[in-house]
This record gives C-alpha cells, structure tokens and sequence, in this order.
C-alpha cells in the first residue's frame, strides 16, 4: 500500500542560481555510462554528476494532430513542482538535484543530479539511487502524471540523450543503427527487454556503402519505445570479448509504423493490378452516385424545379410588386410567341397545322423545319409549343459550335441540358494517365475517352432524364385525375341525397341518436322504421325507391361504359402529352471543322434514337432543307416530317402588315405608292416585323422602308467588304467576288449558278459561294438536288444591291478594285505568250529541216498573238475605264 504523498516541499532557494532549468544538450554526458567515466578535477574527485529518465509525465505525442501536449503546457508547472517534492526526499550516496529539464514531446522529464562515489561504486551507487527514487515514488503516491493517475517510472540514463525538436513522433518500433559492429539479437533482447516487452527484432539487411546497418525493435506498448529511446541512445556496447573488445555506439530512432511513400511504391511497383481496380473503383463510383445526380438534374431543369421565377413565392411577390406599378403592358413579352392572326398568312398555318399534328401523335421520325432566316421559324415553333404546354428540351448548336476546344464544347452541352455535375477538365488529366500507363505498363489504361464518347455520354443521361420527365408527368397527371374522380363521386353523392330529400325518401340515422333513445338510439335505427304510410301522395315510397333504384342502376351502367371510353382515350392522349419536345435549333452542319462534324453526328444519332424508342418528340430546326441529310442517313428506313417556311407572297406581307397594325389599333389606308414599298420587303418575316414596329412608332411606310434599306445597306457594306483592307483579309471571299454578285443581281432577280461559278473572279471556287451563303448574303436555289441559281439572301436585298451600285463613290472605287485586277490578270497573260513566242522561236530554228514543223508552230504563233492582242486590248479599255472612274472620286461623287 503507497502511503499518502508527503506534503514537505523541496525549497526553491536550493537550487544552485547558475543552474539553469533546462540543461544545455551538449553536456547530456552520464557519468555511469558503460565508458571509462571522465576523471573529474581533483577538489572533486568524489562528487559525480548523473541523469534520470522519468516517463508517462506528459501526453506522449505520436502525431502532428495529437494536441494532447497542450494539457501538458496547462500543468507544467504543476507537474514539475510534484516531480520536485518527490525525488527531492532522497539522500542517499550525498543525492542532490540539479535541475528537471522536460521533455514534452516523449511526455518525460530528465533529472539531473550529483552524487558521491568512488570509481568502484558507480554501478552500485546509481542502482541504490534509482531504487531509493522508485521507493520514495511508491511512498509519496507515485510518479506524478498529467492524467492524475500515476503509471511512470523511473529509469537510469545509460547512453547520451539526443532531445531534437524534428517532426519524428514516438512509435512503437525503433531502428536502432550500428555504429561499429552488428550487435546480435540476444544482446540487444536483454539491453532492451527491462523497458518493456518486445514483439519483433528484425536482423541488419544489406545497406549501400556509407550507411549504417540497423536493427528494427517492435515493443508492445509505445511508452516502452519512447523510454528505451532518451535511455539507451548513444550507449557503446562491447561486441567483442575481454580480451579483444569490439565497441559499438548505439542510434536509436522512431520507425513510423506506416513508411512514408508506400502507397506510392506500391503503386509504382505493381502498375498492372493497381491502375485497373483504381478506374474499375472511379467509373462504378461515377454510375452508382453522380449519374442518379445528374438524371435528377436534366429533369429538375425540364421541370423547372430550380427556376425560382416558377415559384409561387416569386409569382406572388412579382403580381404585388412589380406588375402592379409597371408602366409597359405585358403583352410586349409574348410577341414572341404570338402567332399570326388566321387566315393572314395561309403558308405559315398550315406549317404551324403541320407541326400541330406530329406533336399530337406518338412520335416515330423527326420533325424538320426548315426555311431561310427571318421566315419566322422559331416564332411559329414557340407559339405552337406555348399552346401545347408541353417540357421542352432546347439545344441550340450554333452556341455550342463557338466552343474553341473540347473541354468547352462538353461543358457548354452540359449547361444547356442541365446534365450536372460535369468535370470536363478530368479527360486532359485522362490524357496524362494515358502517357503515364503507356510508360508503365506499356499500354493504354483506357481510362479517357473520345469527344465523341463524352457527348454520347451526356446525352445518354439526358435520355434517361427525358424518360424520367414523362413517368413525373403521368403520375402526376393519373394523381389530378383521380382528385378529379373523387370529387365527382362526391358530387353525384351529394346530388343523389338532394333528389332523396326532394322526394321525401330521405332518412338521416344521426336523428335517431337525437329522437331515440336506448339501443335503438346507439345503433342509430329509431324507434320506428321508416313506412309507405309516411310518405304523403298517392305515390308509395317503395314504388318511388324502385324506380330510383332502377334509374341510378342504368345511369350507373352507362356513366361507367362512358368513363371507361374516356378512360381509354385519355390514356392515349396522356401517353402523347407526357412525352418532352427537344428541339434541335440552327442546325447546320457544313463548317465548322472535325469537331463540329462530331458534333452534327453524335446528335443526329441520338435524336434518331430518341424518336424511334418514343422517348421525345424531336423537331429540328435549319435554315437550309441539305442539312436534312444527315438525320437522313440516321433514320434510314424512316422518311422526315418536312416543315418548310418561306417568305409571303405579296398579299399574304401585306395582309399581315395590316392585321398587324388593326391589332395595336392603328389603321392605314395603303396606297399603291405605299404597297409597292411593302412589297420591297418580299415576305420576310423579320422585315415586315421591323416595318411593323416602324409605323406603330409614328414613321410613314415610305420612311420606314427607305429606313430598313438604308440600314441593310450599311451593314451589308460591313458584312461583304469589311470596314478596312485588314478587315477584308479575314473574309472568306474577296471583295471583287462579292462585288460582281451585287452588280449582277441589282440587275436580276436571280442569275446562273455554274455560270457565275466558272467566271473570273471565282474560276470554280465553289467554297466562296458557300461562305457568302452561310452569311446571307446570297441564297443558292437547288434542282433536283444540284445547285441551279443564285438569289439575293433576303427579299429586300435585291434593293439594297441596288442602293449600293448606284453609290458612285463605292461603285467607282470597287470597280477601279476588280479592274485592276482584270489589268493584272491579263498582263500575266501577254507575259506568258512573250515567253512562249520566245522559246517557239528556239523551236523553229531547231527544226527547220523536218516536214510539217513550220506549219505547227506558226499556228501556235497565231493563237498566241491573237491572245496577246485580246489581253492588250483588254488592257487598255480597262484603263480608260479606270482614269473615267478616277475623275469621279476627284470629284466626291
């Protein structure tokens, strides 16, 4: 039994003022270490210093996030005042305390002292030392320790402390390196073992030259590591014998039981079974958590779950607020849905009936609209889809052919089908992999994927979401429709009691608890059954309750066939109703690059995917009826629902202005001055809609006509010219093409197309054509499938080429343009007939002896000469034409 601590404390004003609390390392020396001990000065050959090893002070630290030292900050001096009263009790050998220096991060504490004893009696004296502490320890309560409970113990030090601050926190294994000898494994069992028991002894392995072979020791318990460690380090040993010793210094270290980078090694080391479980692990953590994310995504935005301007909230707040103290009329923001008045324009109702009708039955091909822009295909397609009320998915290609690389056309797709999480940049790191296994393992992981592969992807999982949309829709239709049966249930119940009670057959049981009384009362039946004789008239009440029964029997039967008719029918309709539109819009598939073909084909094939399995509506949307091809090819066996737009004919653009104007209740008389300006316009949507805004702003027809065509000139000036020579660099035409089609089409309504393919200053440049296309510049009208003319791109452009040769500054200038190089062409040609002409020359004086050679070469001559005078001729009447123009820009025009 310990007795109780005493309660006598050590005074400080013992210890020695020049000792400081914590003693320098570097004179850690033990005067009972296993080496001859140091001969000491000769007033003090007797006195001795010594060291102490007291453990389980502290919180031992095994980790850079162990913040246990803390509590030991919080107690320090607690703990060493306690550790102070206890060995401060001790006199045995002269024992004096010097200093307790801590040691925080192995949780012990040093103790120096002093001590008197002969050269003989030093291993005696340190035992009775140590065993006295221990004892005095045992009396006073134990060695204090931070947690209140003691558990430590007090140990002699043998070799040299080395007390380093380095992140190498204690462990239970300890490398213990040779400097000298290997020391075997019995010695070290029994140097080791009083500290603690030990687990494992590893033997020295092979090391390079120049590093010392060590010893790994495995204890059961870390203390016991960390104590052997401040003990034994730096302690020589004797290997050898007697007679021949063999010293060997100790270095004990802490070995982590995790080696660092071995994760990593093992990796390096075995690529071939680590790389594929690694992708096995991430592709089945991508399916089985990120792609149910990503399916709820594609029908939350088809659903408008996170579209805060659907909330009811936002809804409510907006009517209160904002609309109620707005000064515009609301009927501005559906102009763009709003669909021409019947009747107006007879071409676009019957594409609008037409688009109607593949909407309204089970999709099995692809709808596409086609029509030049400004037909007015996108407002046509938002009126029909406001009135059907249907989830409409939009992709619009052109934004997603801008994308500069992959990373950005796959987040772009993305976005818009609302396909998230995405994590585009992980296929550049895929790449990486890739490189890196290829150095590995000499092969591919296949880890990355394809452009190709990763839109499929995305729009796989969009697919799932549409599915996903049209069973949400019918739940939550079949949810409306049986609200809807039960409260007409509860309406013919209620009509059913109302004919009762007017007839006088009604009977409440719920009276009965009220007129009776007894059991009868409890059940709810009265006193009396309801009779024929309490019915007044001549009419009994059982007659009366047959013929009702009768007649709710039949009207019972047929509401029921007739439910079950409608049943039918309403399940058809809402299987077609459930299905989602995705629309396809400015689909075009000519440009754009290896990545936009991609592109064009990965959606083609799925849209074709999507209408075949009945999926989706799909209705694609181009401004030429050739793009239609590849969707061709993509639905094989299935012909497409063609839609085709075009502009008004005269009557059709000025009824719809008309109407137009009715509607905003301004009313104009045209006159046929006025009509022929409308019919400048053609029947372009977008232009007569601008024409529209124009007068409803209080411009006459005349104004804004000669307005809308002022403007096109200008900016097809911008467009087909550029603003500057460097501008017009970056053209995919030149300027003298772009010219010589505005020429002949301010004089034609349309002109050959390999006619003017086949001229200077194309000379079959067919790409040129195409570009000018694609930029509206010109319309290219096909035959049976061939290019056969060329039209201006819109109606009033026909105008506008005109206003713009009859500009004289611009005519002259770009004429003095294409002149000079007809000049420039030409003189090309009468250099090439004069070096021709010369080497003939050659050719007939070579062969002037042979029959016939004269002949061929004097022909050969002729034609020369006779291209040579053509050119010459050309030549000058082109710079006669030139000066003329000159002397029209010296004047301004």
């Amino acid at each position: 039994m310990l007795r109780p601590r005493s309660t006598l404390r050590f005074p400080r004003t013992s210890l020695p003022i020049s000792q400081p609390l914590r003693r320098p390392r570097h004179i850690a020396v033990s005067s009972f270490s296993t080496e001859a001990p140091a001969a000491q000065a000769a007033t003090e050959s007797q006195l001795r210093d010594g060291q102490l090893y007291v453990d389980a002070v502290f919180p031992l630290r095994i980790a850079a996030w162990d913040l246990r030292y803390l509590i030991g900050y919080l107690r320090q001096e607690t703990l060493i005042d306690e550790l102070h009263d206890v060995v401060s009790g001790v006199k045995v050998h002269n024992f004096k305390l010097k200093s307790l220096d801590p040691h925080k991060k192995d949780g012990g504490i040093f103790v120096n002292f002093q001590y008197e004893a002969n050269d003989e009696s030093v291993p005696t004296a340190i035992q009775d030392i140590t065993k006295a502490l221990r004892e005095h320890a045992e009396k006073c309560g134990g060695v204090p320790s931070w947690m209140g409970i003691p558990r430590g113990n007090i140990w002699p030090v043998k070799g040299h402390p080395w007390r380093e601050d380095l992140h190498r926190y204690a462990s239970p294994a300890l490398r213990i390196s040779f400097e000298g000898p290997d020391v075997n494994e019995e010695l070290l069992y029994h140097l080791l073992r009083p500290y603690g028991k030990i687990k494992e002894i590893t033997s020295p392995v092979p090391v390079p030259a120049g590093s010392l072979r060590s010893s790994i020791v495995v204890f059961r318990q870390i203390t016991s590591a960390s104590t052997a460690r401040n003990v034994i380090h730096g302690l020589r040993v004797n290997t050898g014998t007697e007679s021949s010793p063999a010293w060997t210094r100790l270095r004990l270290i802490y070995q982590p039981p995790l080696q660092a980078h071995a994760i990593r090694d093992y990796v390096a080391s075995h690529p071939r079974v680590f790389l594929p479980i690694l992708f096995f692990l991430l592709g089945t953590l991508t399916y089985t958590i990120f792609d149910p994310v990503r399916v709820f995504m594609v029908e939350g935005k088809m659903n408008d779950w996170f579209d805060y301007r659907e909330f009811a909230l936002y809804k409510w707040i907006r009517r209160n607020t904002v609309e109620r103290f707005s000064l515009s009329s609301s009927d501005h923001d559906s102009e763009s849905t709003e669909e021409p008045t019947r009747g107006v324009w007879k071409e676009r109702q019957d594409a609008a009936g037409t688009l109607e009708r593949y909407l309204s039955d089970v999709p099995t091909t692809v709808a596409f609209v086609h029509g030049p822009q400004g037909s007015g295909k996108t407002r046509m397609l938002n009126a029909v889809l406001k009135d059907t009320k249907r989830k409409t998915l939009i992709i619009d290609i052109r934004e997603l052919t801008k994308a500069n690389s992959e990373m950005r056309l796959v987040s772009d797709l993305a976005l818009q089908t609302g396909y998230w999480p995405v994590f585009s940049f992980l296929n550049s790191v895929n790449n990486l992999i890739d490189l890196a296994s290829v150095g590995l393992i000499g092969q591919k992981t296949g880890f990355s994927s394809s452009l190709s592969d990763q839109l499929k992807q995305i729009l796989e999982v969009v697919g799932t979401g549409l599915r996903g949309v049209n069973t949400s829709y019918k739940k939550q239709h079949e949810r409306e429709l049986n609200e809807r049966h039960v409260a007409e249930l509860r309406r013919q119940d209620e009509a059913r009691v109302q004919e009762r009670i007017r007839n006088g057959i009604w009977h409440d049981g719920r009276l009965d608890c009220v007129a009776g009384n007894g059991v009868m009362s409890e059940l709810g039946v009265g006193d009396e059954l309801f009779d024929d004789h309490d019915v007044n008239g001549s009419v009994s009440t059982s007659s009366l309750s047959e013929s009702f029964e009768l007649q709710e029997k039949a009207e019972a039967n047929g509401a029921a066939e007739e439910s079950k008719r409608k049943q039918r029918s309403a399940e058809d309709l809402r299987a077609i109703e459930a299905m989602p539109v995705v629309v396809l819009r400015n689909f075009e598939t000519k440009g754009g690059g290896e990545q936009r073909e991609t592109l064009m084909n990965v959606l083609s094939q799925w849209a074709a995917t999507v209408a075949e399995n009945q999926i989706a509506h799909v209705i694609v949307v181009s401004d030429n009826r050739e793009n239609s091809k590849l969707l061709a090819r993509a639905l094989p066996s299935k012909p497409l629902n063609l839609i085709a737009l075009s502009d008004a004919d005269n009557a059709s653009a000025l009824s719809f202005v008309k109407q137009k104007l009715h509607d905003v209740d301004v009313e104009i008389d045209f006159t046929k001055e006025q009509i022929s300006y409308v019919q400048r316009l053609g029947g372009r949507a977008s232009d007569l809609e601008s024409l529209i805004h124009k007068v409803r702003s209080g411009q006459k027809v005349e104004d804004a006509v000669e307005d809308i065509i002022t403007r096109g000139a200008s900016e097809l000036r911008k467009n087909a010219f550029g603003d500057d020579a460097d501008d017009a660099k970056n053209l995919a035409w030149t300027r003298e093409q772009a010219w010589i089609l505005m020429k002949q089409l301010a004089n034609k309504a349309e002109i050959p197309y390999h006619d003017t393919l086949m001229d200077y200053p194309f000379k079959g440049d067919e790409s040129a054509l195409r570009n000018m296309e694609h930029a509206e510049l010109i319309t290219i009208v096909t035959h049976n499938g061939r290019p056969a003319s060329i039209k201006p791109g819109k109606p009033v452009y026909k105008f506008v080429y005109e206003r713009l040769v009859n500009d004289s500054v611009f005519q002259a200038t770009q004429d003095i343009a294409y002149n000079t190089k007809l000049i420039t062409s030409a003189e090309t040609t009468i250099k090439a007939c004069e070096q021709e002409l010369l080497i003939l020359k050659e050719v007939e004086a070579a062969t002037s002896g042979f029959w016939g050679s004269r002949s061929a070469v004097s022909q050969r001559v002729e034609y020369l000469l006779k291209n040579m005078r053509s050119a010459e001729t050309k030549i000058e009447a082109l710079e006669k034409q030139n000066a003329t123009l000159k002397k029209v820009l010296s004047k301004g025009g």
